[in-house]
């Protein structure tokens, strides 16, 4: 079996999906420790088993439960025809945990980036910011939204910016990103694809959170790139102003079914 690392969380939040059947609230802090394994990569029964630290029948029951509430699916494990591999395969919507990640900052926010602002743009700014932020101070994490509404603005200008060289392509997204204010692109190199984004709208304003933000950012990179490549992209936030880094970074990798 392959050497199994998981990322490791104090607080395993209330999870949100969208399913064909509707909204699904996730609460059991056992099957959302199970999603968030399964949000970072798709596992076998065995692994998740490991991961969790649960017994087999533990997992196996939690396991049925989420595939009945179609949330999961499983399909055959091409590593191992003994086994199978668990997916999710309905939409994330958010997560929501009772723990606040960071202390209020809302009052300060506010009297220093909204009150002083004169210019119209900016005042919008402050405000998207600032509706985020009190989402983010009452438990709410949003980014699975964000990055879907990412997708499709990626996929709306995938035409208008296009093009068979991906030197000039970039070139076209730089400008799309510094034409619309939403910071400044610069490549760090081809292979793997990696760009750097300076005075980025979408987190520059933050609170240091001490993760990455810029899920609707990394939304637009992977339709662009997706359709460029004809084949699923995955886009990372590597640095990130909200994690305390000078710019935003974005890795490229094509190593999905697109």
């Amino acid at each position: 079996m392959k050497n199994i690392k998981s990322k490791k969380t104090n607080v395993n939040p209330i999870k949100i999906f969208g399913t064909t059947n509707g909204i699904n609230i996730v609460e059991s802090p056992i099957k959302a420790k199970i999603l968030s394994i399964l949000e970072e990569e798709d596992r076998s029964g065995a692994e998740i088993v490991k991961l969790t630290g649960k017994s087999k029948a533990t997992i196996s029951a939690h396991m049925h439960d989420l595939v009945e509430m179609g949330i999961v699916n499983s399909k055959p494990n091409p590593a191992d025809g003994r086994s199978k591999l668990f997916y999710i395969k309905s939409k994330s919507i958010g997560d929501f945990s009772r723990e606040n990640e960071f202390k209020k900052e809302m009052d300060t926010y506010i009297t220093e980036n909204v009150v002083y602002s004169s210019d119209p743009f900016e005042f919008f700014r402050f405000i998207f910011r600032t509706i985020r932020v009190a989402l983010m101070e009452e438990g709410f994490n949003i980014d699975p939204i964000l990055h879907n509404a990412g997708i499709k603005v990626g996929l709306a200008y995938y035409n208008k910016l296009q093009n068979e060289e991906i030197e000039i392509m970039i070139d076209n997204i730089a400008h799309f990103w510094k034409e619309n204010k939403l910071g400044n692109i610069k490549v760090e190199k081809l292979e793997p694809l990696t760009l750097r984004a300076y005075d980025c709208f979408e987190c520059e304003d933050l609170p240091k959170i001490g993760k990455s933000a810029c899920a609707f950012d990394s939304g637009i990179l992977e339709a662009l790139f997706s359709t460029h490549y004809s084949e699923k992209v995955d886009v990372k936030e590597i640095k990130c102003f909200a994690k305390g880094d000078d710019y935003c970074c974005f890795t490229v990798n094509k190593n999905l079914k697109y």
